[in-house]
């Protein structure tokens, strides 16, 4: 009997230069907007108010920024990260025009690097996934590198390509959306009087809060974000029987938890680079701090890009992340260098 079914592709089925085409376009609305806000305590006034907004200079509340990544993420998972053994990092990401309800998303990929490993039994591959609507307008794009298992174990390893990224996006690089106007920012309904000016490079912000991970969230936002991933799923994919937390729910419970100190860091812009350091699964309680890396300013009317280290803990710590081995702590959970947008 023939098999219909997708297994998922492997190392060796990847070829440099490709493009991929991901199925299945999807059409967001306000359902993604109430369902991101179940799952995460997610505060920002720009993402959750269409006045806030439109006194922003924007026509309408955009979907939340990480929503819009999670749906052009999860098209890609099929194809690209079905048969992970882990998404290993991030960089040059950008979020080039908003998202709104009724806009249609889908996602491409192209493979821009191969390496296999030296056990044979997997590769890491690089892709560049860019999100389009449905104008065709590229409306994110980031790259991130995956760790691939192997089918055939006898599969001549290809050349080996390991692509040159930036280490951080310039502010230039920011594309900042058409009309964003903060001159008017209206602070107590933001929730904190934080400004751009009042944060320091250097300066670190405990954000205090703890969110405990739920195995029944989880299995709601992956399935939300249509998200196939195995490891996610299928409690007997991994040999201690566990399901493996997708690394994009700590990734949006750190941006909600950053709220408290950061409320006014309205829109991500760029996404320089980022590290699932270790493994979560339910049980964990995340915290979260952030540092901040940079300022800059932007030739939009008052507004300010702040570049911020956003750190996620199962252990509460806060300060060093690595050893004296130079790997991160056992109580890292993510390590993410990203740039936000924020009234000055």
């Amino acid at each position: 009997m023939a098999a219909k079914t997708n297994p998922g592709r492997f190392f060796e089925d990847y070829k440099l230069g490709e493009v991929i085409e991901h199925a299945v376009p999807r059409t967001v609305s306000g359902g993604e907007r109430a369902l991101y806000h179940a799952l995460y305590p997610a505060r920002h006034a720009l993402y959750s108010s269409d006045e806030f907004a439109r006194a922003s200079g924007l026509p309408a509340a955009p979907l939340d920024d990480l929503a819009a990544f999670h749906v052009v993420f999860g098209k890609t998972v099929p194809d690209i990260s079905l048969n992970a053994v882990a998404n290993l990092g991030y960089a040059e990401g950008r979020w080039l025009k908003p998202v709104y309800p009724g806009d249609t998303l889908r996602s491409t990929s192209e493979v821009i690097g191969l390496k296999q490993n030296s056990n044979g039994k997997s590769g890491v591959v690089y892709v560049r996934t860019r999100g389009l609507n449905q104008r065709d307008e590229v409306v994110m794009e980031y790259v991130r590198w995956v760790m691939v298992r192997k089918n055939d174990l006898d599969a001549p390893a290809p050349e080996t390509v390991i692509p040159e990224l930036k280490k951080t996006l310039a502010a230039s690089d920011l594309e900042i959306p058409a009309g964003l106007d903060f001159t008017g920012y209206n602070y107590t309904l933001a929730g904190e009087a934080h400004r751009w000016g009042d944060y320091e490079v250097g300066e670190v912000i405990d954000h205090v809060d703890g969110v405990t991970i739920e195995e029944a969230e989880h299995m709601i936002a992956t399935r939300l974000w249509q998200n196939t991933a195995k490891v996610h799923f299928d409690a007997t994919f991994r040999p201690d029987g566990q399901r493996l937390i997708y690394g994009g729910h700590v990734i949006s419970m750190a941006r909600a938890l950053s709220f408290n100190g950061l409320a006014n860091a309205q829109m991500i812009a760029g996404l320089n680079g980022g590290a699932h350091a270790n493994p979560c699964f339910s049980g964990l309680t995340v915290k979260a701090w952030s540092e901040v890396l940079d300022k800059a300013e932007t030739a939009a009317p008052g507004v300010g890009a702040i570049r911020l280290r956003l750190v996620a803990t199962s252990d509460g710590s806060v300060g060093d992340l690595k050893g004296e081995d130079g790997k991160y702590l056992p109580g890292v959970l993510l390590d993410l260098d990203y740039w936000a947008l924020m009234p000055i």
